[in-house]
This record gives structure tokens, sequence and C-alpha cells, in this order.
């Protein structure tokens, strides 16, 4: 038998490390951080256990990754969806419901990654939040901001504290609250994106089935 090409190996890998996110997303979502181990995750994803720390320091690094590809591809569907769009101030309405929306529907899941962007190793730099902040980036650029570079990681900020403010046990505010203060802070009408109760937001909602963010075919950045 022939050895394998290095193109073949590099997509095995990328499969084993694709399997290995969305294994982590959803035994995290049902199961809680702490409960879910490595050994967890390598099981479900059918991967050998020390493959795991081939691609990640550890769980924390691994799980935020994870997060990261839910949150970009949830923004990027978000983005992308019919009818579909060019119009800055629509695609900023959409992300903000984006975002808002995974807060409310995977308030596990959100909850862990926000505690873990307060550790001490804070954001981790992998191709998933690139590509989250590549694509928020676009949007600000999109909306008219003058100076990306200030509009990106303020919109940043305020995506995180909503969030954050949507999942503080016991006194979690109502996302459309903080929904109508941030589309006050960009001038957004309410009917933009996908509000409250619409079809869109119906159709945005919570699906068990998170295969499709961690699709194995490679895709068009």
């Amino acid at each position: 038998m022939s050895p394998r090409s290095a193109s073949v190996n590099e997509e095995l890998r990328r499969r084993s490390r694709e399997r290995l996110l969305q294994a982590a997303v959803e035994l995290v979502d049902e199961h809680g951080f702490e409960a879910t181990t490595l050994a967890d995750i390598a099981d479900r994803a059918g991967s050998a256990r020390g493959l795991v720390s081939y691609y990640f320091p550890g769980k924390r690094q691994l799980v935020q990754s994870a997060v990261h590809r839910l949150m970009h591809r949830t923004l990027e569907e978000a983005l992308e969806r019919e009818p579909h769009s060019e119009d800055g101030r629509e695609r900023l309405a959409r992300a903000i419901d984006a975002i808002l929306g995974l807060a409310r529907d995977r308030p596990v899941l959100m909850r862990q990654h926000m505690a873990g962007l307060l550790q001490a190793e804070g954001f981790v730099q992998c191709p998933e939040q690139r590509r989250l902040s590549e694509l928020l980036s676009d949007t600000v650029a999109r909306y008219g901001s003058d100076d990306v570079t200030a509009a990106y990681p303020l919109l940043r900020a305020l995506l995180m504290g909503a969030v954050y403010a949507a999942l503080v046990p016991g006194v979690p505010m109502p996302v459309p609250a903080l929904r109508a203060e941030l589309f006050k802070r960009y001038g957004l009408e309410w009917d933009m994106g996908a509000p409250p109760g619409s079809e869109a937001d119906a159709e945005a909602g919570r699906e068990d089935d998170l295969s499709r963010f961690f699709a194995t075919e490679e895709r068009a950045e």
C-alpha cells in the first residue's frame, strides 16, 4: 500500500480538528464545562485521546475555539441569509441579533465562554477567533464607520457586555431590552435584522443539530 500524500494527511487532520470542535460544543452545551472532560470530547469525536493535545493546549482553549467557531458560522449564516442584503445598517442589525440569539438559545455554552474570557489567557488567538474578528470588522466597515480599527473593538465590547448582562445568574436582563439599547446606539430600526417573534427570529432559533457549523468540507472564506 502506497503512503498517503501530504494533501490527504492534511485533510484528515483538518477533519479530526473539526470533529473535536463540534464534540466540545455539544458536550459543554449538554453538560457544562466542568462535567465535560477531554476524554469525553475525544470519545464523542471518535478520535484518539492523545490527538486532542496535538491540536489544543487544554480544554479551555479547545472550548473557546469551538465557541468562536459556532459564533462566526452563526454570524456568517445571519449575514448571508435570504433576502441577501448589502446594506450596512441591515447587516449590523443581523450581526447583533445573531450574537444575542446565541446568548438566548445557548446560555450554558455562552456563559462558559464569557467566564473563559476572564481567565488569565483571555482570547485564544486561533483561526475561529480571527474569522469572527474579520466578520465583525467588515460589518462595521459596511455600516460606514470612518475608523474601523476603533469601531470594531467598541462593537465587540458592546456585544460582550450585552451577552454578559443576558446571562448573569439571578438577574439576567431580557434580550429584547438589550437589543433595543444596541439598536438605539447604532441608529437601527426595530424591524431590521431578526426582530423578536419574527419569522427570521424563529428560523434562527435553537437547533440541536450543530453539524452545519462544523462541516468537514472546505468552505470559501
